[in-house]
C-alpha cells in the first residue's frame, strides 16, 4: 500500500518555457522544462504575500513526444511523478547538485498560453 505513495509528487503550474527535446542514443527521446508552482497566504501583519517555487522536469519516451507537441510556455499542466537528486560538474569544475521531477503522468490543462 505505502509503496504507491513513496517517492510521489504532485505539480500543479504553469511551464517556465516550451520543453527542450532531445533525441538520446537509442532513439529514445527526453524532453525538459520548467514549472512554476504558487501559493499565496497571508503574512502575520494581514498582507498577503505570493510565493512561486520553480521545478526541473524531466519527461521520457513517448510522454516526450507528446510533451513536445502540447506544452507550450505558459500554459498550466498537472504533473505527477517521483523526485530524483543528481550531482555534476560544471565547466568551472564546480560540483552542483540538481533535483528534478521525473514525470511519469501529465495533463495540460490549458490549450493556450497564459
Amino acid at each position: 500500500m505505502y509503496n504507491a505513495i513513496r517517492n510521489s509528487v504532485r505539480l500543479l503550474g504553469h511551464l517556465g518555457q516550451d520543453p527542450e527535446v532531445k533525441q538520446i542514443g537509442n532513439g529514445n527521446k527526453v524532453a525538459k522544462c520548467t514549472i512554476a508552482t504558487s501559493e499565496t497566504y497571508k503574512s502575520k501583519e494581514g498582507e498577503q504575500v505570493s510565493e512561486t517555487t520553480w521545478h526541473q522536469l524531466v519527461i521520457w519516451g513517448k510522454q516526450a513526444e507528446i510533451a513536445e507537441r502540447l506544452m507550450k510556455k505558459g500554459v498550466e499542466v498537472a504533473v505527477e511523478g517521483k523526485i530524483a537528486n543528481r550531482t555534476y560538474t560544471d565547466q568551472d569544475g564546480v560540483k552542483r547538485f540538481v533535483s528534478e521531477v521525473i514525470v511519469q503522468e501529465f495533463v495540460v490543462l490549458t490549450r493556450k498560453p497564459a
